[in-house]
């Protein structure tokens, strides 16, 4: 007999939180994280683009608000059609689901740990059809227009994302990569469509206090003197939402996010350095969106 996997919010706050006698619910412990960060933006000194809401950014209100939350980097390794997969190789050495990383993620991660309270541990690769998916509520995948789900995946995908998941896709351009894109989400959710998240949502204010979605763009484009590439000169960020409004999967489209971590140590691009605190803060933010909603 299959047995049911957990709700992967019961994650959030690690074994400490699951094993502990007379603990309350996670949608509970979610709800208080939430007005707790509400509160806490409120009461915070105002503050221009791209500070936090919180004193001295990982100060003692976010210790309260963050306090007992665990992350992962869970990176999705998935398969892509064999001709577009060949075609990404040829170009990129690389394939699509592996691009920028480790150093992406490791750099990330430790930036995570550095400027919040939440516990964070070494990034993982996995697969969609992994047991362990269910350990880690929040998951990314790089270059998603070169996704090809199986009906398995499919099926896992949206019953871990209806759980509590969150899934994050990064670097994606122009309306070709975007239609690929948008056509295997809708084998998922064939009855739910991307919107659009302005600054007006609480993504852009739950850590960081944000005014606008950034474009990062990837090195070569920098190298090119251009922000964008692919014909996608607009950034933006979209979202899919489960019954409630929940942001469940958060769609970074016409920016590459992966290359502002990835590139943050390289002391050769000075000028680039711009980019990599933009994606810093948009990724932090977004992170803690879904730790807490």
């Amino acid at each position: 007999m299959s047995v049911s996997p957990p709700d992967v919010r019961d994650r959030r706050r690690g074994a400490a939180a699951r094993t502990r006698a007379g603990a309350p619910g996670l949608r509970g412990r979610r709800a208080v994280a939430a007005a707790m960060l509400a509160a806490a933006s409120m009461l915070a000194p105002s503050s221009g683009q791209g500070q936090s809401t919180f004193p001295d950014v990982a100060g003692r209100a976010s210790d309260a608000v963050l306090a007992g939350l665990e992350w992962t980097f869970a990176r999705i390794r998935y398969s892509s059609p064999p001709g577009r997969l060949a075609d990404f190789r040829r170009t990129y050495w690389s394939d699509p689901w592996a691009v920028d990383g480790p150093a992406a993620e490791q750099n990330l991660s430790r930036r995570m740990g550095r400027v919040t309270t939440i516990v964070v541990n070494e990034p993982v690769i996995l697969e969609l059809e992994d047991e362990a998916l269910w350990d880690h509520p929040w998951i990314y995948f790089v270059e998603p227009a070169n996704i090809e789900f199986t009906e398995a995946e499919v099926g896992i995908l949206r019953e871990f994302l209806l759980r509590g998941g969150t899934a994050t896709l990064d670097d994606f351009h122009g309306p070709v990569e975007w239609d690929l894109v948008e056509r295997q989400m809708a084998r998922v959710f064939p009855d739910r469509r991307f919107v659009d998240l302005d600054p007006a949502h609480p993504i852009f204010s739950c850590f960081y206090q944000l005014d606008a979605y950034p474009q990062i763009p990837g090195l070569g484009s920098f190298f090119n003197n251009v922000t964008w590439e692919k014909g996608g000169f607009d950034p933006h960020l979209r979202a899919i939402l489960d019954d409630d409004g929940r942001a469940m999967v958060l769609a970074n489209f016409n920016t590459d996010m992966g290359d502002g971590w990835e590139w943050s140590n390289a002391e050769a691009y000075p000028g680039y350095i711009q980019y990599t605190a933009q994606s810093y803060r948009m990724m932090i933010n977004e992170i803690v969106y879904a730790l807490t909603h």
